[in-house]
């Protein structure tokens, strides 16, 4: 039998973040060969990879930009640093205090878009195509250089953190500071901010415990803050059976992703611990305070997509229908105020 002519694919793979970070490691480790894999099995197709990460290409608020143009063909954004551009995918955010569960999050964002056009059409609008999110983090919690055991010790503290998630802090009397998790080991060290909103993993791959020597355990969610994309040039180009090995094998990185980080997020606390942390419980009484005196973060999300006619209401309903369905440990009902 004549041997079949091979046809070799470049691609070039960005993020900004360094190859430590979890999604990257595991996008290295996991997805790029399980797709060669899959690829080999009828030889027809090869990827050539060009990896560039830790700001090779892009820096970590440029890839979205960096894919839209060009510069990568596939890579993973970091939606949460995009405010109002992602803004779509801001469920998790906008509904604090509801579910820890990554892998509950990530299967539910996958489900709304596909379900919700409003979502794929976002990222088509910069040129790319959307193949999964990602959940890298168990769930949010307060690291700070002082002890702070209850919501009174938030009063007046400066915490950095992503977005979205600085709206948890001012109903508490803390004021948030706005920035990448590469910045914040040095904003702490420098006295810029007194603490981060982190998740575990990353408090201990980036050694915090250094620096932030307080972990208040509060469990403030879990949320998706990543999106596997494609430049829509590139896809529009690449033959089917590559598309679909691309699309069934990033799904299958989400649930390793989701997996991990639900792991990694335990492990993670006796890390940080075992560096010179120490884990403060927030009470129960008080995480319920906290999550009710937040001004209804999910309406006024909605009602902005609403406005757009983008479905806002509807997804949220969808999203909460999904955490009551998995019976999570729901401090407030966003969506039924």
């Amino acid at each position: 039998m004549p041997a079949v002519a091979q046809t070799t694919i470049n691609l070039t793979a960005v993020d900004g973040y360094p190859p430590k970070s979890l999604w990257i490691k595991e996008f290295i480790e996991f997805y790029i060969p399980e797709v060669d894999k899959r690829l080999a099995k009828d030889n027809k197709y090869k990827i050539r990879w060009n990896q560039a990460w830790a700001g090779q290409i892009v820096k970590p608020n440029g890839v979205l930009e960096g894919i839209q143009k060009g510069l990568g063909d596939i890579g993973i954004v970091t939606t949460a640093i995009y405010g109002d551009k992602m803004n779509i995918l801001a469920v998790a955010y906008a509904t604090p205090f509801v579910t820890n569960d990554p892998e509950l999050v990530s299967k539910t964002i996958d489900e709304m878009a596909d379900k919700f056009p409003a979502i794929k059409k976002t990222f088509a609008s910069y040129n790319q195509v959307y193949l999964t999110n990602a959940v890298v983090l168990d769930t949010y919690q307060v690291f700070t250089k002082p002890a702070v055991k209850s919501l009174a010790g938030m009063k007046g503290l400066k915490v950095a953190g992503a977005g979205f998630n600085l709206r948890y802090l001012e109903p508490v009397g803390a004021v948030g500071v706005s920035g990448p998790l590469t910045g914040y080991y040095n904003q702490v060290q420098t006295g810029v901010v007194d603490g981060s909103l982190l998740w575990p993993e990353a408090a201990a791959t980036f050694k915090m415990a250094e620096v932030a020597p307080n972990m208040l355990k509060a469990d403030i969610g879990a949320v998706n803050t990543k999106v596997l994309t494609v430049n829509a040039d590139v896809w529009a180009k690449l033959p089917a059976e590559v598309k679909k090995i691309l699309q069934d094998v990033a799904i299958e990185y989400r649930d390793l992703l989701a997996k991990l980080a639900k792991e990694e997020g335990a492990s993670s606390v006796a890390d940080y611990k075992k560096a010179g942390g120490t884990v403060h419980d927030l009470p129960k009484a008080e995480r319920t305070a906290w999550a009710k005196a937040l001004p209804n973060l999910a309406q006024q999300w909605a009602a902005g997509l609403d406005k757009e006619g983008a479905q806002g209401s509807e997804m949220l309903k969808y999203y909460m229908d999904a955490m009551r369905a998995a019976k999570q440990p729901i401090e407030r009902q966003w969506d039924r105020e």
